[in-house]
């Protein structure tokens, strides 16, 4: 017995000393990959620079060391933020290791105004003289084909296919499914064109969320279409007929119409970048991912100045509290731009919204920091994908505010929301509840009745105050 404890407590003892060893080698091998993504890098003659389109795009790279970490793989790769792509296109330009882009698209997307902003800086890149080529393997997504249209010349592999079809808007409503589980929602609202809560009380669009669905997708595709048909030297009329006949599903069909220029393998690819870079087909080619042509350092060094432009990015819901990396919150923002409004080095405030809203009063406390700052500096908003609701209720004091023609904005409007579960718990769960108050509306708001005709005129009121206190921040 003594013996097999022995063996059993060695064994236990060596599986904890070796699982140390190997956190250990974990940790040191993390802390090596970091410090080596820390390093400048160097790129060799005869490079080009490649843009991974069709994948989600933040609007900065994520400072956090361990952002895009690979286990699997032991690697670190964080995904470029668009701060950085539009620096390194600029950098690329006065490079004359980079003899032109390569724009990859794939399969997702990371917004039409994200898009647009990465578009506008390709069509300023190609004012160097240097190429754009744009490539797809699979599909060539509308927004891709948007951007890809600024190029010199769009290929696809002869087997893909280019989803070339018009904008829409798809709603789904919950109001039946509720009802058959036995929910009530209770909605409070104003604003007739506060589309947000309509799926849990119709099942069908009213006719104004249908009207500004209709103009927002409208808007962005005329705006898309117009760019194209100015790159592609293709009519508007032209372009829409394409889009209703499904023209771009068979590659060859794409070709014919012109939306590309030719239908290559990669191998193909490779020789023409080569090519179009004044080498032979069998010279030697580099191909630079855009997250390490962040660490080359940039050709021209820009003058010292002890006065800042501090840049906030605003991404994500707007919630109370601290919040976190990937949502907006009001006392952390509220931290924020207080310590940025006092700062005597920092000049001018830009911040970067990109948010669909959130909760009123978190909206509120940022938009009273910016408000403050604005008076003893200049506050210019710079709007995203989305600014809508609490997103716009945060920019409206800026001094400027800057928005994209496929930004997403407005919608000043403010919704409650109380699920009434009465009749699920009853009669689906056989579950009830009694309530002992000390006063008549203790026990408000509760989701296991329904709101007696009093409550319903207290949170239209809150409701009420809340929009007026919106379109008076909006207004001033």
């Amino acid at each position: 017995m003594k013996e097999f404890l022995k063996y059993t407590l060695a064994t236990i003892t060596g599986i904890i000393i070796a699982s140390i060893l190997f956190l250990i080698i974990m940790l040191a091998s993390l802390s090596a990959m970091i410090a080596a993504g820390d390093k400048p890098a160097a790129i060799k003659e005869n490079s080009v620079l490649v843009l991974k389109a069709g994948v989600q795009i933040p609007d900065r790279t994520d400072p956090n060391p361990f952002a895009g970490l690979d286990l699997l793989n032991m690697s670190v790769t964080p995904a470029t933020g668009l701060n950085d792509i539009l620096k390194n296109i600029e950098k690329a330009a006065a490079d004359k290791k980079i003899k032109g882009i390569l724009i990859e698209n794939g399969l997702l997307g990371s917004g039409w105004a994200t898009t647009g902003e990465i578009r506008e800086a390709i069509e300023k890149f190609k004012t160097s003289g240097k190429f754009v080529i744009a490539y797809s393997d699979y599909l060539l997504t509308q927004e891709g084909y948007y951007l890809s249209s600024a190029a010199d010349k769009i290929f696809i592999n002869p087997g893909s296919i280019l989803d070339f079809k018009g904008l829409s808007g798809e709603v789904m409503f919950y109001k039946d499914a509720l009802e058959k589980l036995g929910v009530e929602v209770q909605v409070t609202r104003h604003g007739k064109f506060k589309g947000a809560v309509e799926p849990f009380v119709l099942d069908k669009l009213s006719q104004e969320n249908r009207e500004q669905i209709s103009q927002y997708v409208g808007s962005i595709w005329s705006h898309a279409v117009s760019a194209i048909s100015k790159s592609r030297n293709i009519p508007v009329e032209t372009l829409n007929s394409l889009a209703d006949n499904l023209s771009g599903y068979l590659a060859a069909s794409a070709l014919e119409n012109r939306l590309v220029d030719g239908l290559i393998y990669r191998d193909g690819l490779i020789d023409t970048l080569k090519i179009r870079s004044g080498l032979t087909t069998d010279d030697k080619i580099y191909l630079v991912p855009m997250n390490k042509y962040t660490k080359v350092p940039s050709p021209e060094k820009k003058a010292y100045s002890r006065d800042k432009i501090a840049v906030i990015y605003a991404s994500g819901s707007i919630v109370t509290g601290k919040g976190s990396d990937y949502n907006i919150g009001g006392n952390a923002y509220c931290d924020l731009i207080r310590d940025v409004r006092r700062d005597s080095s920092v000049k001018a405030i830009v911040m970067r919204v990109n948010s669909p809203g959130g909760n009123a009063i978190a909206s509120d406390m940022i938009w009273r920091e910016l408000d403050l700052a604005a008076q003893k500096k200049p506050v210019v908003i710079s709007m995203g994908n989305y600014a809508a609701s609490g997103g716009y209720f945060i920019s409206a004091p800026g001094t400027r505010i800057l928005a994209n023609p496929a930004t997403i904005t407005g919608s000043i409007g403010v919704f409650g929301l109380i699920p009434n579960v009465d009749k699920l718990m009853k009669q689906k769960l056989g579950v009830s509840t009694e309530t002992v108050n000390t006063n008549k509306n203790s026990d408000f708001p509760s989701v296991y009745r329904p709101m007696s005709v009093y409550e319903k005129e207290v949170m239209q009121k809150t409701i009420d105050k809340v929009y007026d206190d919106f379109v008076s921040r909006v207004a001033s």
